[in-house]
């Protein structure tokens, strides 16, 4: 993950970008993967920890309508938030990811391991859809990572 996060700093700081994140089944693992390396500060702008549906509604502006109909853990939240995050920090790239980390709180429908991941550089926007099948809250928490830091190296490239 070090290694990963090194290249993305100096990817970023080679271009004049700057990144932002929205996390919420990551508690902010992203952000902190991020801002271990030194340098950081020149290209990271916010990261925003929105666990609840409140903080996502209130602080990145998702619509209840859409945490009401599709969920937390869905598509159409995930892209809300890489949208709005786009929006409010105005950086090159935007990441968002929203999950069920477990051990607690799978579904048949939304298991625990299922993470989607957004990304947004431009006019370009992905979200992608994951499930780790590790059933250990750390293990979820850092395969999602990893595959947000790999999502944004393609990004970069």
């Amino acid at each position: 993950m070090k290694k990963l996060s090194q290249k993305i700093v100096n990817l970023l700081r080679k271009k004049k970008f700057k990144i932002s994140f929205a996390e919420s089944c990551t508690g902010g693992l992203l952000s902190s993967s991020v801002t271990s390396i030194s340098g950081s500060s020149k290209v990271f702008t916010l990261g925003f920890v929105t666990y609840c549906n409140l903080s996502k509604i209130n602080t990145l502006k998702v619509p209840k309508n859409t945490i009401r109909k599709y969920g937390a853990v869905s598509y159409e939240t995930c892209l809300s938030m890489v949208k709005n995050l786009n929006k409010i920090s105005k950086t090159n790239i935007s990441v968002s990811i929203t999950g069920v980390a477990g051990p607690n709180g799978g579904t048949k429908k939304k298991p625990v391991g299922l993470v989607f991941i957004g990304i947004k550089k431009s006019n370009k926007t992905l979200v992608k859809k994951y499930l780790f099948k590790n059933k250990k809250r750390i293990a979820i928490q850092r395969s999602a990572v990893n595959k947000a830091l790999n999502l944004i190296l393609s990004f970069l490239k």
